[in-house]
């Protein structure tokens, strides 16, 4: 059809199409208003896809307003897609500085590298980090089946902002955090009324700098995201906000085994201004029913 745009599909914070975390890309999007941006979404079926809807932003080649929505809904920012992004727009007008005019504000993302080398990095918005009210909190733990005591004692619950609000835990047994399940179901009602439009993240510290990640993100067929480039900023700022790191400092992230696309997000946590997160990203062959 004339007005059906084309997809890129990448995987982002990966090196390989079986890895990391799958976005829909539309890099010519203005033709499409929201309901034709949400009926793409829904038919590509990845957590997000992100739109170009106006490319060259003020004369400037290199500068693109750009939304993201999942199968269900428009959703403020989202990290893997801005990465993948990133890496299709250097792929196509060479790397370096691009310019993503976004819900959350304006994201500087710098590209480097040719190919399957390509690596990406992203500027999210200033951080912030909220508390959480006690009863959400317990409905929380109860929804994963932990307690207040299964949490790592050195790091507190919160809810952290850096672009996306994420509520975070950190679990403190490795295998607690290979085996909590969750009804999905349940799970989007409270992150509905909560206002949680991206994901729950729960974390296992794996090592001094390093954690694996469990993003919770039910919406349709997906209950897990494979990588979360705005839960991995949100990680960085509840780091750098508790004074759990000394910046400037880097953190690794390790997400994606527990639904079978692993992957590596390196975050950069400065002393002042937003957190950096880089990753790789790789084209995944279009299906055979879009050929």
């Amino acid at each position: 059809m004339e007005n059906t745009p084309e997809v890129l599909r990448y995987a982002a914070f990966s090196t390989t199409p079986d890895g990391g975390n799958p976005a829909g890309l539309v890099l010519d999007a203005r033709h499409l208003d929201e309901a034709g941006m949400l009926a793409v979404a829904a038919a590509v079926g990845y957590a997000e896809t992100a739109f170009v809807t106006e490319p060259d932003v003020d004369g400037d080649p290199r500068r693109s307003r750009v939304r993201y929505f999942s199968p269900i809904a428009e959703v403020p920012f989202c990290g893997h897609a801005t990465i993948a992004l990133a890496v299709a727009l250097s792929v196509r007008d060479g790397a370096g500085s691009f310019t993503f005019d976004t819900p959350v504000g304006p994201l500087v993302i710098e590209t480097a590298g040719e190919g399957a080398d390509t690596t990406a990095s992203f500027t999210a918005v200033e951080p912030r980090l909220a508390e959480f009210d006690d009863a959400v909190l317990a409905e929380l733990f109860g929804l994963l089946g932990v307690g207040q005591g299964d949490l790592d004692p050195a790091y507190p619950p919160r809810i952290a902002y850096s672009g996306n609000w994420h509520p975070v835990l950190v679990v403190a047994d490795r295998t607690l955090f290979d085996a909590f399940g969750f009804d999905p179901v349940a799970m989007r009602r409270l992150m509905d009324l909560q206002g949680w439009a991206a994901t729950v993240t729960i974390l296992h510290r794996i090592a001094d700098g390093e954690f694996e990640a469990r993003n919770l993100f039910p919406v349709g067929a997906i209950t897990e995201d494979p990588a979360t480039g705005a839960a991995a900023a949100a990680v960085g700022a509840y780091l750098r906000i508790l004074g759990l790191v000394e910046p400037p400092s880097r953190v690794l992230i390790r997400q994606g085994r527990h639904v079978g696309r692993p992957g590596l997000l390196t975050v950069d946590i400065p002393a002042a201004g937003g957190i950096v997160v880089s990753g790789r990203a790789v084209r995944i062959p279009a299906p055979s029913a879009d050929s």
